[in-house]
């Protein structure tokens, strides 16, 4: 049994607009099947299956709050004039710069037209392959503790472990990293921005969150009533949603 990350799930008052932004920023394409706005790869997202890690924009009612979020993007470039043109052609579509105490730092920190923070990082040899998505950037208090849950939870592979630092990707050295980062500072709202958990064909939903659970996840209940993910938290409380194989 096994389960792997196929969804940063974003909720936004304007989920078509974000959508949209996320869209153009990565050079994806939307998809809008119903009231949430799909973004991923050029050609489609290939359910059950999907073969990238994208981007589900939710609508949402609540506005966000000033709180920095616990999860964000880091965007990979290529070269330092990449960086630039894209950090501009990310003004351009709304983006706007954030400070979050990063200080003089060589990446860039912006927000979305709705003040999700992101990255845009410079070059680096790690990220050369991973796609414009370079990593999923978790904060937390204990990386270890959490390379342990999510080291089971999913079946991406440990690649580094230190008291400040985990990094997981997947089995097959594909699409992006995702990394633990230690942070000050506790989770104390809701988060705008969390991962979404997919089965395997073939597998069973209730069996996989069964052992979530076992692992240490606990029920979330946001109001959602009769659907057919189930929302849990980690051991830190970082939401997350396992998805029905369809």
């Amino acid at each position: 049994m096994a389960l792997r990350p196929v969804m940063v799930n974003i909720k936004a008052l304007d989920a078509s607009a974000v959508g949209r932004f996320w869209a153009q920023a990565l050079g994806w394409s939307t998809y809008s099947p119903g009231v949430t706005t799909y973004v991923g790869p050029v050609g489609g997202l290939v359910w059950p299956d999907p073969v990238a890690v994208g981007i589900d924009v939710v609508p949402v009612p609540e506005p966000r709050t000033t709180t920095k979020n616990r999860v964000h993007l880091d965007l990979a470039t290529t070269s330092a004039a990449h960086q630039a043109e894209l950090v501009a052609r990310l003004k351009a579509l709304g983006a706007t710069p954030a400070h979050v105490g990063q200080g003089n730092v060589p990446w860039t920190v912006l927000a979305d037209p709705e003040g999700n923070e992101f990255c845009v990082l410079e070059p680096r040899e790690i990220y050369r392959d991973t796609g414009p998505i370079a990593a999923v950037v978790v904060d937390c208090a204990d990386p270890r503790a959490m390379a342990r849950f999510w080291g089971e939870a999913v079946d991406w592979a440990l690649h580094e472990v230190t008291d400040d630092h985990a990094v997981l990707r997947s089995a097959k050295g594909v699409g992006p990293y995702l990394e633990f980062l230690r942070t000050p500072g506790v989770k104390t709202v809701p988060d705008r921005v969390h991962l979404d958990l997919l089965p395997y064909p073939g597998d069973d939903k209730a069996a996989e969150v069964a052992r979530l659970r076992a692992l240490g996840a606990t029920d979330l209940d946001l109001g959602q009533g009769d659907v057919p993910w189930t929302c849990l938290v980690d051991p830190e409380g970082h939401e997350f949603c396992v998805l029905a194989p369809s």
